[in-house]
């Protein structure tokens, strides 16, 4: 197993994307912290479910309830993580706002929505990373992975306030290798063309979407960028830093 032995965090981890990315590292053999904000009881039955199928097939994990927009919370589930496993290795910055937005012309989006996007898609990320540093600079060793979007590179219409908050993912992934690298801390970003997963189906007809000008002439699954993140996560990659991969089957090339 790749992760034996490590510590992982996924944030928004309840569901969707965030929970395939916890059970591939916890396949992988990682200890996994699933951390999510709780607005209602779906979310708290979703990331108990998501650890209940870990512990399930022999994993070990455990949730916290937190907002990464918020220092404090971010704060706590480092250090609840930390008093959990040891220690923390690896970060998934997956938490993002996407499911339910509409797409509207950028003149039209009210001034909240734009906040909660970039504070949630940014912010989150950065204060996410922040709290695990310290316990990363002390192991000397730290990976973290933010999810970044195809859209980045390619603009996306009706959705400037998302495909801003993922342009923002990729300098700040850029921007932290620079300074993590001395503490052997890589950072590296994962960016999905259009994935079949339940927030997109929720946005569009994924049975519609033309996959003809995707030289693999499919549309990608949750496995696709699991695997990516795993990569990134694992010690395959440690001489690897400030990257961002694209997965989308060859759509957008750079």
């Amino acid at each position: 197993m790749r992760l034996k032995d490590r510590v992982a965090i996924v944030t928004g981890g309840a569901r969707g994307l965030g929970r395939a990315f916890a059970l591939r590292l916890a396949q992988e053999g990682a200890r996994v912290m699933v951390m999510n904000i709780v607005l209602n009881d779906k979310d708290l039955e979703d990331m108990k479910e998501t650890v209940g199928l870990i512990n399930d097939m022999g994993g070990d994990a455990q949730f916290f309830e937190g907002d990464v927009t918020s220092e404090s919370d971010t704060r706590a589930m480092a250090e609840a993580t930390a008093a959990a496993f040891g220690e923390i290795h690896i970060l998934i910055n997956n938490a993002a706002v996407y499911d339910g937005l509409v797409r509207k012309p950028f003149d039209e989006i009210s001034l909240d929505e734009w906040d909660r996007v970039m504070g949630v898609n940014v912010k989150g990320a950065f204060l996410s990373t922040r709290a695990v540093f310290p316990f990363m600079k002390q192991e000397a060793y730290g990976k973290i992975v933010n999810l970044c979007s195809e859209t980045a590179f390619t603009g996306s219409h009706g959705f400037v306030h998302y495909v801003a908050s993922k342009g923002g993912i990729l300098a700040l992934t850029r921007s932290l290798a620079v300074e993590l690298g001395p503490y052997n801390i890589c950072i590296n970003a994962v960016a999905p063309g259009f994935t079949d997963t339940e927030a997109s189906r929720s946005l569009a007809d994924v049975d519609k979407y033309d996959t003809t000008k995707t030289p693999l002439n499919r549309m990608g699954t949750p496995e696709d960028i699991t695997g990516a993140a795993l990569f990134l996560a694992s010690p395959e990659s440690d001489f690897i830093t400030g990257q961002t991969i694209v997965v989308d089957g060859g759509r957008y090339m750079h």
